[in-house]
């Protein structure tokens, strides 16, 4: 590679990507021209696909961590680098879970909406519960040092059992159904791959404790939406706080807007505004380590999809 990579970005983002391009120590061409490729659009994998095929792109950079919709197209080609944030988000979205943690555990949902003065609740501290985090990447890391001085036992589940730092105990996702049980929240913090999708099915969701709730800010998919509306429903658990939901959009009149138990944000957690400074800065280290044959951040597995 030479010292001075020619990076396109498209379709034609932010000044700040171009600056970061620079700054990393490459110059902004034509797609026509490129090396490597900063893909500003997370909803068209189709024109991501179009563009590679009239390219000699070696190496595409992704704008989020979610990528599902570029595998389900089939546009990761095994034979591209490909990098997307993952990691680089995991603040934004970990606040997002302690927001919802903190919200359930002092019944915000209930005392906020209130117009009279009512009688207390069981509010209780995170101080001794139980937090399980499902996915221990960027937003899995991030929470688990978020909640430490919160004193809470923290329990965590991946695909390998790779131990997370801030874990008391780690297990494989196979373990799942087990480790719910001990929960007083479940936070799921894991990507969307062929593999996970509705992993929180009718089973697990039964495992839980009746008085624990699940966090999902990650994808809508992990959970199984109609398992979920009947735990809520019979009392199986003690509410849902979502800030992605399957379908999504959530559709108007959907059970879940009615719940009592449950809190919806409508894909908040990490929005462009706070998004754009990660990915600039990711984009900058990326190209330089590009540029100098080093590797790169954030690097997508194409046979897993994530």
């Amino acid at each position: 590679m030479t010292s001075s990579p020619a990076v396109a970005i498209a379709p034609p983002g932010e000044d700040e990507l171009r600056t970061a391009v620079v700054d990393g120590g490459g110059r902004v061409v034509d797609p026509g021209e490129a090396d490597a490729l900063v893909w500003t659009d997370p909803q068209d994998p189709d024109g991501l696909k179009d563009l590679l095929e009239k390219t000699s792109i070696k190496w595409v950079q992704l704008p989020f961590a979610g990528i599902e919709k570029f595998a389900d197209a089939g546009v990761l080609d095994p034979a591209l680098t490909w990098t997307c944030t993952k990691g680089a988000y995991g603040s934004s979205c970990a606040e997002h879970a302690m927001a919802f943690m903190l919200a359930a555990a002092r019944l915000l949902h209930v005392h906020v909406p209130a117009r009279s003065w009512a009688g207390q609740g069981p509010e209780r501290r995170l101080k001794g519960c139980t937090v399980l985090i499902v996915g221990t990447g960027g937003i899995g890391e991030s929470l688990a040092g978020m909640l430490k001085p919160f004193g809470p036992r923290i329990l965590a589940s991946n695909r390998s059992g790779r131990p997370m730092d801030g874990a008391e105990r780690t297990e494989t996702s196979d373990k799942l159904t087990d480790l719910v049980a001990e929960a007083d929240y479940v936070v799921i913090a894991a990507s969307l791959t062929p593999a996970t999708k509705g992993m929180f099915d009718r089973e697990v969701l039964e495992a839980m404790r009746p008085d624990a709730w699940i966090i999902n800010v990650a994808r809508g998919g992990l959970i199984d939406t109609d398992a979920l509306v009947a735990a809520l429903r019979e009392g199986g658990i003690g509410g849902a706080a979502l800030d992605v939901t399957d379908p999504e959009p959530l559709p108007d009149g959907h059970p879940l807007w009615a719940m009592d138990n449950v809190m919806i944000t409508p894909h908040v957690a990490n929005t462009w505004n706070m998004a754009l400074p990660e990915l600039v800065e990711m984009v900058r280290r990326n190209v330089a380590n590009f540029s100098e044959g080093k590797e790169l951040e954030g690097l997508v597995d194409p046979a897993l999809g994530y």
